[in-house]
């Protein structure tokens, strides 16, 4: 039978200014572990420590401009656009354009603090 999820849990986000962070589904809000999918939404010149994840990680931009930087470079994630980053990779995200970004995020496994692996700032 199909589950309703009413609301969201708002995760406190890693970052140099407020990022809103609304979790539908992974292991704050539905104990699930298999993924976590999350709405997303940061202000313009937001940024957060770069990490090395145990996790795939898929991004679907919907409004603003997400910036990946990775050991190879910086690709500019655009509204209507995805980018997918796979375990083991080193990645930064940010959000340098003046409209931010609001984005769905889905990890694979569920995103866990014990897993994400960031950098020491």
């Amino acid at each position: 039978m199909p589950k309703l999820i009413g609301s969201p849990a708002r995760v406190e986000a890693a970052g140099n200014k407020p990022k809103i962070i609304d979790e539908f589904v992974g292991g704050m809000n539905t104990a699930e572990s298999r993924l976590s999918i999350a709405h997303m939404r940061s202000p313009a010149g937001w940024s957060e420590p770069g990490q090395r994840p145990q996790f795939d990680e898929y991004s679907l931009v919907l409004k603003g401009t997400l910036r990946v930087e990775h050991e190879s470079g910086v690709i500019d994630v655009q509204a209507g656009q995805a980018v997918h980053c796979s375990p083991g990779e080193w990645v930064r995200y940010s959000t340098p354009t003046a409209d931010g970004a609001e984005y769905i995020g889905v990890c694979m496994p569920a995103f866990s603090m014990g897993t994400v692996h960031r950098d020491d700032e």
